[in-house]
């Protein structure tokens, strides 16, 4: 939750692990107590850290919320004892949803001893779990990549911006999202309830300086930001192309910076033609810097975008267009607030550097930008529309180019 915003009547509330019923109670409930539960199946860990795992699982099934451990090796260390502090004598479902999401994963790595000293210092918890994702990626990825490849630049690019959609549908911190993580047809197509595909490709194709991508997930999901990235760079419709990634580990599946790397050399070593040379040149821009990694604090912290440090800021704003994707960023834009289905992205994410495009799968109660009466028809026909991962938006703010319009199945277009 953002604290600049905190107090403010104006805005809706925040998302609450206090909600009955809702999918952000259920990952309390539910989904933290499998993650940790899959990250100890993993791992041979000694006495000491799986009774640490058991004193955090019983916290979060109901006592009050501990604080962070001291560490001196871990400059973050301040600030989550800062966070703690708002939420003291509280239990996990009363909480902000988002501060209770990665909080969970600072405490997590101070169970498995992250930040040391020790031989799990510095070890990613879930880096098996990672592996066994992007090697999936590359054998589904390899089934459509000929189709990809010999289309011509326009439907290679569409082709390319919906697969990074749904290469975002299945995380490994959602274990309710089982759908297929590559979705190439006219059914697919139709599940993008706001679709600026064709306004996109216009901005990008005048040739850009700067694509900055804000990644979320490891597999199929990075794969296919590997990909666009490639295909911008190689039709020169952007010079250079920055990746910022988590510092640590975070939603289990966030990409961090040694991921993207270890993606390139399993494309580069795959065995499969047109990948390899994919991983080929992928390599090459990774060494003649065209392809940058970077990684910040900020995104592996609890805040959201109105409470972006200063520097970022900046760095973001030197992009001529940002690509945010995946429902974190997309809640960190909107604060992580009920705001009505129909606010407009452009008015809430007003300080957010500017052109942007957010590309996510809905897997959390959380959308703007719908025109009125598109919510109910889908609540309608799918009680769990919001979160099951089956539609996505791919939403261009700050270009006035008309959005492409098509009629869907639920009678009408998104809102602009």
């Amino acid at each position: 939750m953002s604290q600049a915003t905190q107090g403010n009547p104006a805005l809706p509330p925040v998302l609450m692990t206090s909600e009955l019923g809702s999918f952000a109670r259920a990952t309390i409930v539910e989904r933290k107590p499998e993650i940790i539960r899959r990250v100890l199946a993993d791992h041979s860990y000694p006495p000491d850290t799986v009774a640490a795992f058991a004193a955090f699982a019983k916290e979060i099934a109901g006592s009050d919320v501990q604080p962070p451990a001291a560490s001196a090796s871990d400059p973050e260390a301040p600030f989550w004892r800062e966070q703690w502090t708002q939420y003291a004598g509280r239990t996990w479902l009363d909480l902000p949803w988002f501060f209770a999401e990665a909080y969970f994963y600072r405490r997590l790595l101070e169970a498995v001893g992250y930040f040391g000293p020790g031989p799990w210092a510095g070890r990613d918890p879930f880096a098996p779990q990672k592996r066994v994702q992007e090697s999936a990626a590359i054998d589904q990825v390899s089934e459509i990549w000929p189709q990809i490849c010999d289309s011509a630049a326009e439907t290679r690019f569409t082709l390319l911006l919906h697969a990074c959609l749904w290469g975002n549908r299945a995380d490994l911190s959602n274990y309710t999202v089982r759908e297929r993580a590559v979705g190439t047809s006219a059914a697919d197509r139709e599940h993008i309830l706001i679709d600026d595909t064709a306004a996109a490709q216009i901005l990008l194709e005048s040739g850009l300086r700067e694509v900055a991508f804000i990644n979320d997930n490891v597999g199929a999901d990075s794969l296919f930001d590997l990909a666009l990235a490639d295909f911008l760079l190689e039709l020169g419709w952007a010079a250079r192309v920055t990746f910022h990634l988590k510092d640590r580990p975070f939603f289990v599946s966030d990409a961090m910076p040694d991921d993207i790397r270890d993606m390139v050399r399993q494309l580069q070593t795959c065995g499969r033609a047109g990948l390899t040379a994919l991983g080929e040149r992928l390599s090459v821009a990774l060494a003649s810097g065209a392809l940058r990694l970077a990684a910040e604090p900020f995104w592996s912290r609890s805040l959201c975008f109105a409470d972006i440090p200063a520097v970022l800021h900046a760095q973001l704003a030197t992009a001529d267009l940002v690509i945010l994707k995946g429902d974190v960023n997309y809640r960190r834009l909107l604060g992580d607030r009920h705001w009505p289905y129909t606010a407009r992205l452009d008015e809430i994410a007003a300080s957010f550097p500017q052109p942007f495009l957010a590309v996510r799968t809905l897997k959390g109660e959380i959308i703007v930008g719908l025109r009125p009466g598109v919510a109910d028809i889908l609540a309608a026909s799918d009680p769990t529309w919001l979160i099951n991962g089956k539609r996505g938006i791919i939403h261009l703010v700050g270009r006035s180019q008309p959005r492409r319009r098509k009629e869907s199945e639920y009678g009408q277009t998104a809102a602009g």
